[in-house]
């Protein structure tokens, strides 16, 4: 019997081989331990797929065991190689080397910043969207996805010398998921420690990011669902759209919901629904252009900016703007905040001055999902979500609870809800 056992354990490996998740369904992180003993963390956790350094054999197939992929990390830390047996290779890149046009199931960047509530008072104290400046990543990453139909990971690390609360670690998972990317969650050095001894506060910690990623990942329609509204941004996605900071960022501290639209996707069908268009793209063809000229002569909005106006890129190495390009930037803001004005295009939202939304239909408009993000550390009660659509039926979604019926009401230009509490997150499913 002794003899037939290897047999059998040989035999039971394509079964487990079997049983790992697709690239499209990997919840990234980064590893900071090499020891069988640090799995159990992932017994409450999402988590299937780990990137270490030089994992051994024996990590490897204890965590294969689990369904856990093991991708092996190789290269400068801004130009990332992630690769396993029979696993397609993940590249991990500054924004700039990111190839958009990729057929790989996966693209991500190390580029990106913290998302919060901007801590630096004179950074956008006097900025164009005259309100609190949210530090975020979504509309870079809402150009990106823009572009193709590849999972989308964004594998920006915690800044170095700050204390990060559970908070703080919260938001920056949520801030990629409400677009349909991925965090490459990532553990600062004081974290990483209480955990490796088990501490009950650092547990809670990890549990609360576990129960998040869980909720986002209860939902894979959200991440087939794509940007609503009636703002169309036509962008370049690989000058504008890989800023921080940019266009797409301002419009959505006004809580307007806006598609970007890559110069190279600018079709007649890639307008549908809207009614407005900014071309912030200073590089349009004849043809292109005229593609703007007939949606204006349906009786639609377009904005183009100033005669020789280049959209701003980001210097070598940064994923924002300096100074002076950000000025100029704001005059084209302030042209697009005129031409919005107090308008609804989709969704409007009320008492949500730290947060930030996404506005994204089913392919058959027969649902549409509005999700919020709560940048600051506290709750925010009596949130109002104003929205054109004839959807009756609305229910908010949470990470700490059940499904909730909302009572929906007709507003002066469409229906309304009332959210009571929102904490990190939230989601209001609209649908007939």
């Amino acid at each position: 019997m002794r003899a037939a056992l290897p047999a059998a354990l040989l035999g039971f490996v394509p079964l487990l081989q079997a049983a790992l998740p697709k690239p499209a369904d990997w919840v990234p992180a980064r590893w900071p331990w090499s020891d069988t003993h640090s799995l159990e963390l992932l017994d409450r956790s999402p988590i299937n797929c780990l990137l270490l350094a030089a994992p051994s054999a024996d990590f490897t197939a204890a965590a294969n065991a689990r369904g856990v992929v093991v991708l092996t990390v190789s290269g400068p830390a801004d130009d990332l190689t992630l690769t396993a047996p029979d696993q397609p290779t993940v590249h991990l890149t500054s924004r700039t080397r990111m190839n958009l046009a990729s057929s790989d199931p996966i693209i991500g960047t190390t580029q990106g910043v913290w998302p919060g509530v901007s801590t630096d008072e004179n950074a956008h104290k006097a900025g164009p969207t005259s309100s609190v400046w949210i530090d975020t990543n979504s509309g870079f990453l809402r150009a990106v996805r823009a572009w193709g139909a590849s999972s989308v990971w964004i594998a920006n690390t915690p800044p170095e010398k700050t204390v990060i609360t559970t908070a703080r670690y919260l938001q920056a998972i949520a801030d990629p998921a409400i677009i349909g990317a991925r965090w490459v969650v990532t553990l600062d050095s004081d974290l990483a420690a209480r955990l490796a001894r088990r501490e009950e506060a650092a547990l809670g910690t990890w549990h609360r990011m576990g129960a998040l990623l869980a909720y986002f990942e209860q939902h894979p329609e959200w991440r087939a669902m794509r940007e609503a509204g009636e703002l169309a941004i036509v962008q370049d996605p690989a000058k504008g759209g890989l800023i921080s900071g940019g266009i797409l960022d301002m419009i959505a501290t006004r809580h307007t919901p806006v598609r970007p639209v890559p110069r190279e996707k600018l079709t007649p069908e890639a307008l549908a629904g809207a009614k407005m268009a900014v071309n912030v793209d200073g590089e349009l063809s004849p043809e292109q252009k005229e593609i703007l000229r007939a949606f204006a002569r349906k009786g639609n909005t377009i904005l183009n900016g100033p005669p020789g106006w280049k959209d701003p890129s980001p210097a070598p190495g940064s994923i924002t703007l300096e100074k002076a390009e950000l000025e100029r930037l704001a005059d084209m803001f302030h042209d697009i905040n005129s031409m919005i004005g107090r308008r609804n295009l989709g969704v409007r939202l009320f008492n949500v001055a730290s947060m930030l939304s996404n506005y994204v239909a089913a392919p058959d408009g027969k649902s549409a999902v509005v999700q919020l993000v709560n940048y600051s550390d506290y709750p925010v009660d009596d949130v109002t979500l104003h929205y054109l659509a004839d959807f009756p039926r609305a229910t908010l979604i949470t990470p700490e609870g059940a499904e909730k019926k909302l009572e929906v009401y007709k507003t002066e230009d469409g229906f309304g809800v009332d959210i009571a509490r929102v904490s990190t997150t939230a989601a209001i499913r609209l649908e007939y």
